[in-house]
């Protein structure tokens, strides 16, 4: 697919957009940990129990910019499961922003180890990141550790400051999650999130579909600066925010 057609709403309004330079990480070693969700205007994360069912093709093309651009996937065990992932591939189109790089590691995020290390998402080339505490169960954690890296980062749960710092660690500095909404809270709980890129899809669904956003914690307050909005044919909108800091004044 070529590059869709987006329009620049803000901050200055233009009828087509370098996609690549408007989406591309900031330099530098320090990790940046991006987070990449979709929404329907009355705030649903998912339709029919999938957030693939609210997107369009060019949210799916953005998608893979997003991976393309990035080091490492990050999403947790329910939304490997319920949007069917398998191995990172990179679209064609895409081959030349990664250089010689491999493709994006995958990982996911499970304190109870209850994945199928059957799945595609365990057949690929690359084995995948799996992310847990030491209070994992241990022959859940030896099954893993057949079909994937084991990364620790917490005792008890997964701690979202240890994610990002066990992910560094290993090279890994441009970090894209894809939520689910229970681990999106939690990184954002924890104020570890840097950006949020959010398709807002025309769409009004009702249900009991749950927030981008799904944390038992207090409420917080993580103000956000818009970088820009973006809309397609369609009329999809697409912002990119990032965290609002004394130090971007």
């Amino acid at each position: 697919m070529p590059q869709p057609r987006l329009r620049r709403l803000f901050p200055k309004p233009a009828d087509s957009v370098d996609l690549i330079q408007a989406y591309a990480y900031p330099p530098g070693d320090t990790p940046w940990l991006r987070a990449n969700m979709i929404a329907s205007v009355d705030g649903a994360a998912t339709l029919g129990g999938r957030a693939g069912a609210l997107g369009n093709p060019t949210d799916q093309w953005l998608l893979g910019l997003l991976r393309a651009l990035s080091d490492v996937i990050i999403a947790g065990a329910g939304t490997v499961v319920a949007e069917r992932y398998g191995p990172a591939r990179v679209r064609p189109e895409f081959a030349g922003l990664r250089g010689a790089a491999p493709e994006p590691r995958m990982a996911v995020v499970s304190r109870s180890l209850e994945l199928d290390f059957g799945s595609a998402f365990f057949i690929g080339e690359r084995r995948p990141l799996v992310i847990t505490c030491e209070a994992a169960p241990e022959a859940r954690r030896e099954e893993a550790e057949k079909v994937a890296e084991v990364v620790v980062a917490g005792e008890h749960k997964v701690e979202p400051s240890r994610l990002v710092a066990e992910l560094a660690k290993r090279g890994y500095r441009r970090l894209l999650c894809e939520g689910g909404p229970q681990l999106l809270g939690e990184l954002a709980a924890a104020d570890v999130l840097d950006e949020l890129c959010v398709s807002i899809s025309p769409l009004l669904v009702g249900g009991n579909a749950p927030r981008i956003t799904n944390h038992p914690a207090d409420e917080y307050r993580r103000p956000l600066r818009l970088v820009h909005l973006l809309i397609d044919d369609d009329e999809l909108l697409y912002a990119r925010y990032r965290r609002d800091t004394e130090d971007d004044e």
